[in-house]
């Protein structure tokens, strides 16, 4: 039996999700325990860059991998 290459998709998707998820955290807990003024900018750059990518690798990976319509 073939495995359905949407079960792998969906997997790289998820993730993709998980990981940018963790940098958020990651970002954040910068922010908390940085006493440096450069460090808890470090820690906002890092999660707002990981909010962005919770927000759209998914939905990018989807667009890309979209069945193209038939006519």
């Amino acid at each position: 039996m073939t495995e359905d290459p949407a079960r792998g998709r969906y997997f790289a998707m998820v993730f993709a999700q998980m990981i940018a998820v963790a940098g958020a955290v990651f970002g954040l807990v910068i922010m908390g325990k940085s006493d440096a003024m450069w460090l808890r900018i470090l820690g906002a750059a890092i999660l707002i860059s990981g909010l962005y990518c919770i927000a759209v690798v998914p939905r990018s990976l989807a667009r890309r991998w979209r069945t193209p319509p038939t006519e």
